[in-house]
């Protein structure tokens, strides 16, 4: 049975981000730039792997990507349309606005948005309409700038209405970073969208360009990464996510297995991402990369895709998504060794005994190489962890703070107000962060009080 997914990148942040997934998943499957199938593959006739996030032309010939485009101006996504991928796609799902959303929140919510939210349910809905089985959603934004926020929670809002839980939302979210701003009212937005996100989506994964800057930078040895550099890294996991879905294995994950897995109680559904190896070319040649060697590395701070720290926090779930030659015994091994060698760093919360869940896939990963490639080496196996740990709401205390400071000044209020949101929204957003971050305490204070009744 075909496990379709369909993806909607929403806004520059997700509109760069699909490029650069699309790029990856065409050099994974072995499709042209314009969509067109190898000759190897058309013989063979058997493309079920490309099913779930391509669907095939009717004369067999070519395949387009289940995918939708949307942002409220036009020149991200003229890129594309002029870009080296610009046959891949069908133009009906590259959808752009007029204006744009300004970074605010407001705008591209109810005003702007508005305008657009029915041409992109049309679309998102002839899409599932041609899948047999569809799985669920990845939504790719951020957090920060209006589209993404304002935009990306209308829309995740109609998914929940149009599928309810039947199909999963998984949004792949870049928050704001801790010393790089790229808007003064990223706060604001952060936190209206995450209100939404709250409710809306069933697992979110946190990045922050920060935090894969200074991967890039440390691993890679790129001096002064590009958002390209950044979006490749990001391509990775979520490629290690879905390859279960695509590609055999030994011991296949699902998405409904992540989500299980992963989320223990329904609102505290973010997670950190962590790959490995992440090493340059140079390095590679030089080093014996084993299957314990990248199971202790995803664990460390330097290679989370978000700024925070693990090691103040415990882990309530942890997926780890191997790729490549490896026998689950390996894996079992090496999860084994983190529990009894880690004890002290990687601590889990006493009522989740087990903590582990591992899938293994045969697929190889693969890099994008050539002049316009990045410095990454190709490698024989890799990891991609997912792990839901209380150190998360580190991160959420950090946009709170900066919300407050503006808040209690009322400080660009009326950009908001004057775009038809009511100011009330800004508290009821803000105390439900704070819920949140209460509902991350309470969960690593259990144990504190446990241990004192003993």
């Amino acid at each position: 049975m075909a496990r379709e997914i369909i993806s909607i990148h929403i806004g520059q942040a997700g509109v760069q981000v699909g490029n650069s997934c699309w790029e990856l998943y065409c050099l994974e499957h072995g499709i042209g730039i314009d969509g067109s199938l190898p000759d190897a593959r058309k013989s063979q006739g058997d493309n079920k792997d490309l099913n779930t996030f391509f669907s095939e032309s009717s004369n067999g010939k070519k395949v387009v990507p289940r995918a939708i485009f949307l942002d409220l101006e036009p020149t991200v996504i003229d890129e594309i349309r002029t870009g080296s991928y610009k046959e891949l796609f069908h133009p009906e799902q590259l959808i752009t606005g007029k204006e744009d959303a300004a970074n605010n929140y407001a705008r591209g919510h109810y005003t702007v948005g508005k305008e657009l939210i029915e041409v992109c349910a049309d679309r998102i809905r002839k899409l599932a309409d041609q899948c047999e089985g569809l799985q669920g959603f990845l939504v790719f934004h951020s957090v920060g700038g209006g589209t993404g926020s304002g935009f990306g929670s209308l829309l995740l809002q109609r998914l929940a209405l149009e599928y309810g839980g039947k199909k999963s939302k998984l949004d792949f979210c870049v928050y704001p970073s801790p010393q790089v701003s790229t808007s003064v009212v990223e706060p604001y937005n952060s936190v209206l969208s995450t209100h939404s996100l709250l409710e809306h989506t069933d697992v979110s994964f946190m990045l922050d360009n920060e935090a894969i800057y200074n991967i890039c930078k440390k691993s890679l040895d790129i001096e002064k990464p590009t958002y390209t550099n950044l979006n490749r890294l990001i391509a990775q996991v979520i490629s290690s996510l879905t390859s279960s879905l695509r590609f055999p294995g030994p011991l296949n994950l699902d998405i409904n297995d992540i989500q299980t897995n992963l989320v223990p109680f329904p609102r505290l559904h973010f997670v950190l991402c962590s790959y490995a190896p992440v090493i340059s070319k140079e390095k590679s040649e030089h080093e014996n990369i084993t299957v314990d060697a990248i199971t202790n590395s995803v664990f460390s701070e330097n290679n989370i895709m978000a700024k925070c720290q693990p090691h103040l926090g415990k882990y309530m779930a942890c997926c780890l998504m191997y790729r490549g030659n490896i026998v689950p015994k390996e894996a079992q091994k090496a999860v084994q060794n983190i529990r009894n060698e880690k004890s002290k760093t990687v601590s889990f919360v006493d009522w989740s005994p087990t903590g582990f869940k591992c899938g293994i896939n045969n697929s190889k990963p693969t890099t994008v190489l050539g002049e316009n490639g990045d410095n990454m080496a190709r490698t024989e196996k890799s990891v991609c962890m997912l792990s839901n740990t209380t150190a998360i709401s580190q991160v959420f205390s950090r946009i709170n703070h900066k919300f407050d400071l503006m808040y209690i000044k009322r400080a660009f209020v009326h950009w908001y107000v004057g775009e038809g949101m009511e100011e009330g929204e800004f508290a009821e957003a803000r105390e439900d962060l704070l819920a949140l971050e209460k509902d991350y305490d309470s969960v690593a204070e259990t144990e504190v009080e446990e241990e004192e009744e003993y």
